[in-house]
């Protein structure tokens, strides 16, 4: 690994952390921040690969109330790295991710806690019109959210591929696979939620004919894409809600106002 690697890792380490808490431009997502990766190391496949199956585990991931999420930032950057580096399965790059994602939720947690000091500091700066202080409370703060994930980042940039392909041995089989297969369960329910939430009715035999294409065919994903494409246009050329509807002419009345005829309605005749 080469020196420009090193440091962009370390700048896309601290973007993705700053993103995590500010949202805006979801550097955090994993397809975001695995497929950067894969470029920076050569290995964009991998790194898209690895990205769009953390991406559907990490579709049931969100902060509700006060519960933390599981760190997607953190897991995706270094489950990256290890796959690419060790020349591990996506499968086993799942497993590293979940134990890390956990890992980074109690970081995140600690991080978070640590930031309420500098909160109060932007209150007292609010009260003496400080805007400046305030300014760097709130630029403070990032740089913690990135340090929470370059640190974790440096540390495993610095083992050797040796060290680490031995560690990784060394963990026991079972539990590599309870990990796989709970990732996989994960990706399953991240799904089904957004199913859920997006469930319309009226369009759900294009869902099941989806499912159908994709199950009993040979498609790639482009013309999944396509026959998709194909399907909203001639739902929309067909269904009466998206079309303009004629105007309605005027017609004069025996009583001197003026009535209006539908085109489309025999009764106005």
């Amino acid at each position: 690994m080469t020196t420009l690697q090193i440091v962009l890792l370390l700048i896309v380490a601290a973007i993705t952390g700053m993103g995590s808490v500010l949202d805006e431009g979801q550097t955090h997502r994993p397809l975001v921040a695995c497929t950067l990766v894969g470029w920076i190391l050569g290995d964009m496949t991998t790194g898209i690969i690895l990205g769009g199956t953390l991406e559907m585990m990490a579709l049931g991931w969100m902060n509700v109330g006060l519960a933390m999420a599981p760190d997607t930032a953190m897991a995706s950057v270094i489950s990256t790295i290890l796959v690419i580096n060790t020349h591990q399965s996506v499968g086993e790059g799942i497993a590293i991710a979940v134990a890390l994602a956990a890992a980074g939720q109690a970081l995140t947690i600690f991080v978070r806690t640590l930031t309420v000091f500098l909160i109060h500091r932007a209150d007292a700066y609010a009260d003496k019109g400080n805007i400046r202080g305030i300014e760097i409370m709130h630029i403070t703060a990032l740089c913690f959210q990135a340090l929470r994930v370059m640190i974790p980042t440096c540390l495993v940039i610095m083992l050797s591929v040796d060290s680490v392909e031995a560690i990784l041995s060394s963990i026991p089989h079972v539990v590599t696979h309870g990990l796989q297969i709970g990732g996989g369960i994960i990706v399953v329910v991240g799904y089904a939620m957004v199913i859920n939430m997006m469930s319309v009715k009226y369009l759900m035999p294009f869902f099941f004919a989806g499912f159908l294409i994709a199950a009993f065919t040979n498609f790639n994903l482009v013309g999944l894409g396509g026959l998709g494409l194909v399907g909203a246009l001639l739902y929309m050329q067909l269904n009466p809600k998206y079309q303009a509807k004629p105007n309605a002419a005027p017609l004069p009345a025996a009583n001197g106002t003026t009535s209006f005829q539908n085109d489309e309605d025999d009764l106005d005749a």
